[in-house]
């Protein structure tokens, strides 16, 4: 009855603990939660309930599981220790990562509360978001390396490592010289302030929006949704258009090509009636005028302002097409023709007549040489 009562008393008290532990941390974290809620600190360390409980009933059942008593435990001691430890280990800096990523998330929620200037928020959530990929990659290298420690004769592995460090190193930095590039390229632009996650950009003729910041790679969203996925160093190395970098407010133009009777003065009050039923446009500024004529044609161009890229498309093709189709029905002279005609014909008296030898010409072939029977040009 012993070998039966005291194996579930370690088990069903190592969990039942883990258990009770967990869910006073988590009724402790809720009340602190609705007594502070204008930090959300407290919110986010409830989402560690789980890594919590995984370390606190991993490290119970390492301390404890010698007292079962029972036989295949006794006869694998030494490697059901080895793999709680493992899994404590790996527990842990689970645990450790939800920690730091609740602190981290915290401070820069409350720092996105109080900050009204959206490219400083875009700033700061980018490094945040490199801050916590170096931190986990950090995290995961320890733990790794805990686990490592844990087998026997890693001591020796790693002194002979440590010995060769210097010829690995420098195979290493030759071998991964882009990847090296591309990891201090991210850490430019994440401190560098050059591109953040939000930012409208122009690369290689393509428009989108960053979506996504890692320490080799960022990712572009463009406006028909497919993801451009470059490499950090291709903005430390080359020229790119941020269209965030000084605000997110942005001017656009739409230029048309009108005949030159086109009303000007009525064009801009019409203009302006279309600005005003526009809710893509941020009522900063407005003008129209003519910036180029042709022999055939006239260039017109209005210009409008938005709060960001995507208004200011929106805008752009809305002046677009309302202003042709009252061109179209108001003043459809105004749009741009191509004149044709016929050409004109001459007089029939004064067409030229055609040249051709004369019968005398030809009655004195014998006298004269060959030139003599070619039309006369008058050249002489």
């Amino acid at each position: 009855m012993e070998n039966v009562l005291r194996p579930l008393i370690v088990l069903g008290g190592s969990v039942l603990l883990t258990l009770l532990l967990g869910w006073a941390l988590d009724l402790l974290l809720r009340r602190i939660d609705d007594r502070h809620p204008e930090t959300p600190l407290w919110g986010l360390l409830r989402r560690c309930r789980v890594p919590f409980q995984v370390v606190l009933l991993t490290a119970a059942l390492r301390g404890s599981f010698r007292e079962t008593g029972w036989r295949p435990v006794e006869e694998h001691e030494a490697g059901i220790g080895h793999v709680l430890s493992l899994v404590l280990i790996g527990a842990g800096a689970w645990l450790v990562t939800r920690i730091v990523w609740a602190v981290v998330e915290s401070s820069y929620a409350r720092y996105a509360s109080a900050t009204r200037d959206p490219a400083r928020v875009r700033r700061v959530r980018t490094q945040v978001t490199l801050i916590m990929r170096i931190v986990t990659a950090i995290v995961v290298v320890v733990a790794v390396a805990a686990m490592l420690l844990t087998f026997p004769g890693m001591e020796k592995l790693g002194a002979s490592m440590l010995a060769s460090a210097g010829v690995i190193g420098i195979v290493a930095g030759v071998a991964a010289q882009s990847t090296l590039g591309n990891l201090f390229a991210g850490f430019q632009i994440a401190f560098g302030d050059m591109v953040r996650i939000g930012d409208t950009v122009v690369v290689d003729g393509e428009w989108g929006v960053v979506e996504e910041v890692t320490l080799t790679f960022l990712a572009v969203r463009t406006w028909d949704e497919r993801r451009i996925t470059m490499p950090v160093s291709y903005f430390t190395g080359k020229p790119f258009e941020n269209w965030s970098r000084g605000g997110a407010q942005m001017t656009g133009t739409v230029f048309f090509h009108l005949d030159h009777s086109a009303p000007v003065g009525l064009m801009r009050e019409k203009l302006q009636d279309i600005l005003r039923e526009c809710p893509a446009w941020d009522g900063r500024d407005w003008s129209l005028a003519v910036t180029d004529t042709t022999p055939t044609t006239m260039q017109v161009r209005a210009v409008v302002t938005a709060k960001d890229a995507d208004d200011i498309w929106t805008a752009r093709c809305t002046v677009r097409e309302q202003m042709i189709a009252w061109l179209y029905e108001k003043h459809p002279y105004a749009l741009p023709r191509v004149a044709t005609s016929p050409g004109a014909q001459p007089a029939p008296e004064t067409r030229a007549a055609p040249l051709l030898p004369s019968p005398a010409d030809g009655e004195h072939d014998d006298d004269h040489d060959g030139d003599s029977a070619r039309p006369r040009t008058g050249r002489g």
